[in-house]
């Protein structure tokens, strides 16, 4: 199945006249980055994004717990997307990259709210949505919340419930410990601390959130990456989400030595082409 889908986006990618120079382009890095800028709300922090107006469907990119606006893999769909035409819209969650806000007082309840709010007031007509680890999670949760707007979904190491799950399945005698200590410890690679810290609290809102226990009513295109050799997040949530959502077009791309973050070139390639394959797929629809 993988197989298949990667065949098709490298045929619609490159036999597109128009595309032959952007995938050496996007992997040598962005030139003429859009603009930072920030958009206020009521009593709740600002938020900082980067725009490109463009056609419909348009790119959303929803970055990982932590992480920010500013990685491969966002600037590189940025740079897809101008290359097309198409509208790009990446952002930062409050208390991550250059939003305002706390980080250690943000919850999941809290960035899918960021999520919604940028939506419904920055993206302009339909929209895929990218998400990437947490942001995969967020982007099937926006993608309940908003189905008029959400057209299409690429998740990348999603990590739908994953906090939760995890914590669940750890020895009794180390949730107890956690609960006593009020936080619970992650070891990890992705940040120069090497762990992650998360608060009973931050679990206990989590666990609203949490959608792979029934089934996931969305029934847009569903594309879902994941690499096998991902130590954060198990590629086995990937397949949990593709059997639960309601989509009768839903595919799963395993790479055999993809890690958590996906940023290698052929990662980042992938990601690419799936996207174009949407997008083709979506302007005959619309």
């Amino acid at each position: 199945m993988a197989a298949v889908v990667l065949k098709r986006c490298l045929k619609g990618l490159f036999n597109n006249p128009n595309n032959g120079a952007f995938a050496a382009k996007i992997l040598e890095g962005v030139r003429q980055k859009s603009t930072v800028q920030y958009i206020s709300r009521p009593d709740l922090p600002k938020l900082a994004y980067r725009r490109v107006k463009g056609k419909s469907p348009g790119v959303v990119f929803l970055s990982g717990y932590g992480s920010n606006m500013s990685g491969p893999k966002a600037e590189a769909l940025e740079e897809f997307c101008k290359s097309l035409g198409h509208s790009c819209l990446r952002f930062d969650y409050s208390g991550h990259g250059l939003s305002e806000g706390v980080f250690s007082e943000g919850t999941i309840g809290t960035w899918k709210k960021d999520v919604l709010f940028m939506l419904d007031e920055l993206a302009e007509g339909p929209q895929i949505l990218v998400g990437s680890s947490m942001g995969g999670w967020l982007m099937l949760l926006a993608a309940i919340a908003r189905p008029e707007k959400t057209k299409a979904l690429v998740g990348i190491s999603t990590a739908a419930d994953h906090f939760v799950t995890a914590f669940k399945t750890l020895p009794i005698e180390v949730r107890k410990e956690s609960e006593d200590k009020g936080f619970w410890t992650i070891p990890t690679k992705l940040n120069e601390e090497g762990m992650y810290t998360l608060s009973m609290d931050f679990l206990q809102e989590a666990e609203n959130h949490c959608i792979l226990q029934s089934p996931i009513p969305i029934t847009c295109p569903v594309r879902l990456i994941h690499g096998l050799k991902d130590e954060d997040v198990p590629w086995h949530i990937s397949m949990q989400v593709a059997e639960r959502v309601l989509s009768p077009d839903v595919d799963v791309i395993l790479r055999r030595h993809g890690q958590h973050r996906m940023t290698e070139k052929d990662d980042i390639k992938l990601i690419v082409y799936t996207i174009d394959d949407l997008i083709d797929k979506l302007t005959t629809m619309l």
